[in-house]
C-alpha cells in the first residue's frame, strides 16, 4: 500500500466539502458503534465482569473512536493544526489497535468460543485479516495525508470495518446462519457506498479511492474466507482454542 495516489482536479476547489462529508460520517459511525456495545450492555448480553483484556480493548478502541471523530470535527470547522496534532496520536496508537484486537480476539474464542452464530474458523481468519486492513487502510491514509481527497476517504473505509462489531450487536445476527460473518462485513460498507453516491450526485462521478479502498476491502474478506475453510486455516483455528472453554462448542455457526 505504498502507492502514491494523484489529487483530483475536483478536490482541489472542494477539500472543505469532503471534510463535512467526513464529520458526518464519523458521527454516523461513533453512534453505530455506541450504540451496538451499550445495547448489549442494556440487554444484558454482555457486562464488565470480563478478564482486564476486554476493558483495556473497549477503553483503547473508544479512545481511537472520540480521536477520529474529533479530528474530523477539527478538519471540518478548518482547524487543521488540531487536526494534524491528533493526527499524530491517532498514528501511535494504531499498532496498539492491532495487538489489542488479536489479543481480544483470541482471549473471546478460547473463553466461550466465540459469538455462536459465527463458524469459529470466519471469526479468526476474517478478524485477524480485516484487522489487518483496517491498519493498512489507516497507514495508507496517514502517508498521504497531504492529498486530502484520498486521505478522508481512506481513513472513512478503513473505519468503516471498525462498524462491524456495531452493527453485529444491533442486528439480530443469529438470523442470518451461516451468513452472519459476511452480511455483518457487507453491511459496515454502507458508508463507502454512501460516500459514493455523494460523490456521484456533488462531482458526477465517483472517487477512485472508494473503489480502490473498498475493493481492497472485499478482497481481504474473500482471501479470509478462503483461508478459513483450508485444512491449515481449521487446523490453526483448532490449535488456537485446544485445550480452552471454547473447544467445547462446534466450529460452524449453531443456535445455542
Amino acid at each position: 500500500m505504498a502507492t502514491t495516489f494523484g489529487t483530483s482536479a475536483r478536490s482541489k476547489v472542494t477539500p472543505h466539502r469532503d471534510a463535512q462529508m467526513a464529520f458526518r460520517m464519523a458521527v454516523a459511525m461513533t453512534v453505530v458503534i455506541v450504540a451496538g456495545f451499550s445495547l448489549n450492555l442494556a440487554m444484558g448480553r454482555s457486562s464488565f465482569a470480563v478478564p482486564i483484556a476486554y476493558h483495556v480493548h473497549a477503553v483503547l478502541f473508544f479512545v481511537w473512536t472520540a480521536l477520529f471523530l474529533t479530528q474530523t470535527r477539527f478538519a471540518a470547522s478548518g482547524k487543521l493544526t488540531q487536526h494534524r496534532r491528533l493526527g499524530r496520536i491517532a498514528a501511535l496508537l494504531l499498532p496498539f489497535m492491532v495487538l489489542m484486537g488479536v489479543v481480544i480476539m483470541v482471549t473471546s474464542l478460547r473463553r466461550t468460543g466465540g459469538p455462536f452464530f459465527f463458524a469459529q474458523n470466519e471469526f479468526f481468519w476474517g478478524n485477524l485479516l480485516l484487522l489487518f486492513c483496517f491498519a493498512g487502510l489507516v497507514a495508507t491514509a496517514i502517508r498521504h495525508r497531504r492529498q486530502t481527497d484520498w486521505h478522508c476517504r481512506f481513513v472513512l473505509t478503513g473505519m468503516a470495518i471498525l462498524t462491524g462489531p456495531g452493527f453485529g450487536r444491533i442486528l439480530p445476527m443469529p438470523l442470518f446462519i451461516p451468513w452472519a460473518w459476511q452480511i455483518g462485513l457487507l453491511v459496515s460498507l454502507v458508508f463507502p457506498l454512501a460516500g459514493m453516491v455523494i460523490d456521484k450526485r456533488r462531482d458526477g462521478a465517483v472517487h477512485p479511492a472508494w473503489l480502490l479502498a473498498t475493493g481492497v476491502v472485499l478482497a481481504v474478506h474473500v482471501i479470509a474466507m478462503v483461508i478459513a475453510y483450508t485444512p491449515m486455516g481449521i487446523a490453526a483455528t483448532q490449535a488456537v482454542v485446544a485445550g480452552t472453554p471454547g473447544a467445547a462448542r462446534p466450529m460452524a455457526a449453531f443456535l445455542p
